[in-house]
């Protein structure tokens, strides 16, 4: 009983070192030929479309919510010239890359999970590999790649429709000033952190990808097993996406001291 209760206790760090030799294997098989470009194209244009509409849907309330909080409070402290500046800091550093991996992994990941996973219980991973097919390079290279693609171009859509969101609203419902919005861009905001911006969405991208593909490659017990593999595939992702922007925001902040105005 003791020994069972140990087995359960330690599992999730196996789980966990399995994931990270599942993504070492990944990354070695990314400069691997051939590369699959048609997987890879038909994979990037089934992730943007399945993806596009919800992530430019939620941009729009993203954008308004840090508007009306950060006007708000920035009008307590009689500073209403830097709410665009503060607005679109909030956007582009944190907010887009978020945003935009939520849904990757919401809406592609699941897609992607849902399918290796049915591949998984019908054996076809198991036949290739008989055949001398390494279904890394073959299946999940191109997913990692398509999703790190696809989340780059998603981060750019919702940090524009966030921005003019937030414009909209800070204007409208705020009674700003546009131009006092507009010229507030560069009293705080820099180009560094739209690098950033596009990093994360870069990072969180591949994270997502390699963990869907890791648990549709090992789900189990069938359909229930593929469908158990999905949900596990969103939360894990979900988990790890909060902990590396923190980890990528304090590396950041540390490297590239803040603009003062």
């Amino acid at each position: 009983m003791a020994t069972l209760t140990a087995s359960r206790a330690l599992a999730p760090l196996g789980t966990a070192g399995s994931l990270f030799a599942f993504a070492l294997d990944v990354l070695r098989n990314l400069f691997r030929r051939p590369f699959q470009l048609r997987e890879f194209l038909q994979q990037a244009w089934f992730i943007a479309s399945v993806t596009i509409v919800p992530t430019a849907l939620v941009a729009i309330p993203f954008g308004a919510v840090i508007a009306l909080q950060v006007g708000g409070l920035i009008q307590q402290f009689g500073a209403q010239s830097f709410t665009g500046s503060a607005s679109v800091l909030a956007v582009v550093r944190n907010a887009g890359p978020i945003a935009t991996a939520l849904l990757v992994a919401g809406a592609g990941g699941s897609a992607i999970a849902a399918d290796l996973g049915a591949r998984k219980i019908r054996e076809e991973l198991d036949a290739m590999m008989v055949l001398g097919i390494d279904p890394i390079q073959r299946l999940v290279v191109p997913r990692v790649l398509a999703c790190m693609l696809v989340a780059v171009f998603l981060n750019g859509l919702v940090s524009v429709v966030g921005v003019i969101g937030g414009y909209f609203f800070n204007v409208i419902l705020q009674e700003g000033t546009p131009g006092a919005y507009l010229a507030s861009f560069t009293a705080l905001a820099q180009l560094s952190d739209v690098w950033q911006g596009l990093a994360k969405a870069l990072v969180f991208g591949m994270i997502a990808a390699i963990v869907a593909c890791y648990k549709g490659m090992n789900a189990k017990g069938g359909p229930k097993g593929v469908g158990d593999a999905v949900n596990e595939s969103v939360v894990i992702t979900f988990l790890l996406l909060f902990v590396v922007n923190f980890v990528m925001s304090a590396i950041y902040l540390q490297l590239v001291p803040p603009k003062t105005g």
